[in-house]
């Protein structure tokens, strides 16, 4: 079984975008941010993948990643 995982980091980073202006842009609790940022999240919600997207003006494949075993 493969494995999805996220990438926001990587995608943050490289645009120069904080984890802080995320969470005023997503009103989103900044240690929220931060688990989706280190990938600590076990269950993705949906509607918090939403709003990041429409914060930063990337589609969800920009920030999340499927690698096959």
């Amino acid at each position: 079984m493969g494995k999805v995982f996220l990438t926001l980091d990587n995608y943050l980073d490289s645009h120069g975008i904080s984890r802080y202006y995320v969470s005023e842009k997503t009103h989103i609790r900044y240690d929220t941010i931060n688990k989706y940022y280190r990938n600590r999240i076990s269950r993705y919600d949906s509607y918090v993948l939403a709003k990041i997207c429409d914060a930063i003006g990337c589609t969800i494949s920009d920030i999340i990643q499927y690698e096959k075993d």
